[in-house]
């Protein structure tokens, strides 16, 4: 079997000549005819060269691998039962499952409230997060959600005021905060700023603290997409040539004249900035986390991607001794903006080994006294049955789930929806439950009685989306959790999931199917 899709794919609006005869190996057509004009891959690569490295069009899609990895959730199954309770009176007039809590406070010493057992994993300066984000942070304050704004906001913002390489404006940033600060409920939820090796440069974080009210701020090691640098697309020239000023990595060089002269031409549209990858130390990662401290950050917390294991050794040691307030680890194949595409498929600790190795990993930390970091899985997960599963394998360690590219779509429909409303141009399977955003979105009601019916004709129809994609996940993880008989989260335990096959069962740890409860059962077939 082959693991690995190769040289065609919608997101890099490649195909192959002969779709039905394809060489798993190469993933070339069977037969490469002399005369085809080149939609695969390696066709396309022959005359636009280095753009095929990236999923397109940038700017309005998210992406994620295609790699179909040899163990996944779908290879976990959730164990119910028939007897008992946890966490709740053995009642079956009070073991409901509107019963079941799922309000979770996360944190070393000063906690967050989490009105959900989810994080909106960090989005930066992508123009698709930039061109939701009041969808994505109104729906996640109301939500209760802890939000993360990614790396390079701030520099890439084009109205930012920098003096002597430190920001003292952003306006760009502001209208990042101010949303969720306006409409958060009862203090729930919170926003976390992301900071890389360009932002920790710029003081974005001390400014954010200073000057807007952040108390949550987060070290960038990396993500599940990629192992380099945050990346994006510049179609304006002299937005190029000040972020190459800025001191990012531009390509091609926007200053050479005779890169200037062939994009006004229009032989290329589009310039590639990347950030720098930064270079990882015990002394100078505490030294950052004192610093913050210092700053007057109330939270601090660590995201990492799908390094080797040794860094995530490294990840979570650390943030033992320094005393984090959570650790978010990214398995391989997920993103949200733009990352080369060959590399999403095919770098990286995929995420049920990766998760299972953190799990051991705190599992040691625990048994010898330690510290540990509440943490957050993420890496695909977009619903209830994978929720939990991730809450069951990372048990009792893990706290919270990280999502990004799931609510975010949540708030693309929604805001679509919105523009449609507004022309008169719904769709027909979507009208036909009405015309306005309270008849179309089945949370009105409860988002009006949440905010105030004056406020609701306030709220952009993307944050509908993202609430009430919420409000579904709620009362599925609530409904899976009855069905476990485990009325809270923290009476979730390993052994409410086992393995559908020997291998996943052999890298998680946990029980294969069969053998489940095997001493339990001979108890009772024992029994007279």
């Amino acid at each position: 079997m082959s693991y690995t899709k190769v040289n065609a794919s919608a997101a890099t609006l490649s195909k192959n000549r002969t779709e039905d005869s394809i060489t798993t190996i190469s993933g070339m057509c069977a037969t490469c005819v002399d005369g085809c004009i080149g939609m695969c891959e390696i066709g396309k690569s022959a005359y636009r060269g280095v753009e095929m490295i990236y999923p397109q069009p940038f700017g309005i899609i998210t992406a994620a691998s295609e790699k179909d990895y040899p163990i996944d959730y779908g290879h976990l199954t959730i164990l119910g039962t028939a007897a008992g309770a946890h966490g709740i009176e053995e009642d079956s007039d009070k073991a409901i499952f509107p019963n079941v809590k799922i309000e979770r406070d996360i944190g070393a010493d000063n906690k967050i409230t989490c009105g959900l057992p989810f994080i909106i994993a960090g989005m930066g300066s992508t123009n698709v997060a930039a061109q939701n984000w009041d969808g994505l942070a109104i729906g996640a304050a109301i939500s209760g959600v802890p939000l993360t704004i990614g790396e390079n906001v701030v520099g890439m913002d084009m109205k930012s005021e920098i003096k002597n390489g430190r920001v003292v404006r952003s306006p760009g940033l502001e209208s990042r905060v101010k949303p969720y600060h306006d409409w958060q409920i009862d203090g729930k939820g919170k926003v976390i700023l992301q900071g890389n090796i360009e932002d920790t440069r710029l003081g974005v974080q001390e400014y954010a603290i200073e000057k807007l009210g952040v108390e949550a701020v987060e070290l960038k090691w990396g993500q599940g997409a990629k192992d380099i640098g945050g990346e994006v697309k510049i179609s304006n020239l002299e937005k190029a040539q000040e972020l190459y000023k800025r001191g990012y990595v531009v390509l091609p060089n926007p200053t050479d004249e005779k890169v200037i002269e062939a994009f006004n031409k229009g032989i290329f549209h589009e310039f590639e900035r990347h950030s720098r990858v930064g270079m990882i130390s015990e002394e100078s990662f505490m030294q950052r986390v004192e610093e913050l401290r210092a700053a007057g950050a109330k939270h601090i917390t660590l995201k990492t991607g799908a390094y080797r294991p040794i860094d995530l050794a490294r990840a979570i040691k650390w943030s033992s001794m320094a005393k984090l307030d959570l650790l978010t680890v990214d398995g391989a194949g997920g993103g949200t903006g733009m990352s080369p595409w060959r590399m999403m498929n095919e770098w990286g600790v995929p995420v049920v080994e990766l998760h299972s190795l953190l799990w051991q990993m705190a599992d040691k930390l625990a048994k010898r006294g330690e510290f540990i970091p509440d943490l957050a899985l993420a890496g695909g997960f977009t619903f209830e049955d994978a929720i939990f599963k991730g809450l069951a394998l990372g048990a009792p360690y893990v706290k919270l789930i990280a999502m990004a590219r799931s609510p975010l779509a949540a708030a693309m429909v929604g805001k679509t929806l919105g523009m449609h409303m507004k022309e008169g141009m719904l769709p027909v399977f979507v009208g036909r439950f009405g015309s306005t955003p309270e008849e179309i979105f089945v949370t009105a009601p409860e988002i009006k009685d949440l905010v105030g019916a004056d406020r609701f004709d306030e709220i952009p129809t993307g944050a509908l989306g993202v609430y009430t994609y919420f409000s579904r996940l709620d009362q599925g993880l609530r409904q899976i959790m009855a069905g476990a008989r485990k009325f809270n989260l923290d009476v979730i335990e390993r052994d409410d999931v086992s393995c559908l096959t020997r291998e996943s069962a052999e890298v998680t740890g946990l029980k294969y199917i069969t053998e489940v409860d095997a001493e339990e059962v001979e108890e009772i077939l024992k029994s007279q």
